[in-house]
């Protein structure tokens, strides 16, 4: 069962890792991770599939060895959270406009102090 829904969650983050192609605010490779975590403990072809995987296969591959991202990475995210906490200050209602600002500052920090790929 538990190999069921990880192969489900894992076919979800990689639709979500997908999207993350077309939408500029949805991030792409940290969905491809999750989603090669979720393949390992339910499909070994999956999992091999995007570990070897010519565009995502360097990434899973720096986070498992070193927990490390890009450069280009960090800089994405950061700039992905900066768009996003100035649309919510711009037109969400207070104290609603915060909540991403606060994750901005939580996620954007962690990411920053990541090593680099």
């Amino acid at each position: 069962m538990s190999r069921m829904l990880y192969l489900i969650a894992g076919f979800i983050a990689l639709g979500l890792g997908g999207l993350g192609v077309l939408l500029p605010l949805l991030p792409t490779v940290p969905f491809i991770i999750l989603a090669a975590f979720c393949f390992a403990r339910s499909n070994e072809a999956l999992e091999r599939w995007l570990v070897e995987h010519p565009a995502f296969g360097v990434h899973i591959r720096a986070w498992r060895e070193r927990g490390a991202i890009s450069r280009k990475g960090k800089q994405a995210a950061l700039a992905a959270f900066a768009v996003s906490a100035v649309v919510s200050l711009l037109f969400a209602p207070m104290p609603w406009a915060l909540a991403p600002l606060a994750a901005a500052a939580i996620g954007g920090s962690w990411i920053w102090t990541r090593p680099e790929a």
